[in-house]
């Protein structure tokens, strides 16, 4: 994961979805799972995020609007763009209700978590990471699947052998794979 700036809300976001959806609410109380009124703006969401999955931080073409704080937990975010994160949609439906016990990525810092290139494995820093986050940290790559599922393993592989390849640039992979992009430089910076 790296550190993603809050996306400031569209200029039509309030009178599309926040009042309309707050109608909505009111209208059915019962409903277990909010009308869907946000994904007219996944596009503006995912331009904000460059394209990035905000937990894989790797590139998403396509993408979901996650709620950060789930529709089940807390109803009233459904239609709150300051809610709303970019994320792959297996990592959304892995995410499921654990909300705020992963980590948020607006919360989480640049250097929490490096790509290992030996093993593409992404791992904690633990010296870098506050203490009193080090559960968070794990919890975050165990159940997001971050750590060494397969598919970011051979993703990862991927966008390093592109690089490696010459088929992508150093400033091209850290428009793809940021964490990749990041290792491969600290890689360069301690063999000199």
């Amino acid at each position: 994961m790296i550190h993603f700036d809050c996306v400031p809300e569209p200029p039509d976001f309030d009178r599309e979805v926040r009042q309309k959806g707050e109608d909505w609410l009111a209208r059915n109380p019962d409903k277990k799972r909010p009308r869907d009124l946000w994904s007219p703006f996944r596009k503006q969401l995912a331009d904000g995020f460059q394209n990035l999955c905000g937990y894989s931080a790797m590139f998403e073409p396509i993408g979901t609007v996650d709620h950060y704080i789930s529709c089940h937990q807390d109803h009233t975010k459904a239609y709150d763009w300051a809610n709303y994160r970019f994320a792959s949609g297996w990592i959304n439906s892995s995410k499921k209700n654990l909300d705020d016990q992963v980590f948020d990525p607006f919360e989480v810092q640049n250097g929490w978590f490096e790509v290992e290139l030996r093993t593409f494995r992404l791992v904690p820093q633990l010296d870098k990471i506050p203490e009193r986050e080090w559960a968070r940290a794990k919890l975050t790559l165990q159940k997001l699947h971050l750590d060494n599922d397969e598919r970011f393993v051979r993703l990862r592989r991927e966008w390093y052998r592109m690089y490696d390849s010459g088929e992508l640039s150093l400033d091209g992979l850290e428009k793809k794979a940021p964490l990749v992009a990041r290792a491969i430089r600290k890689r360069t910076i301690t063999t000199d």
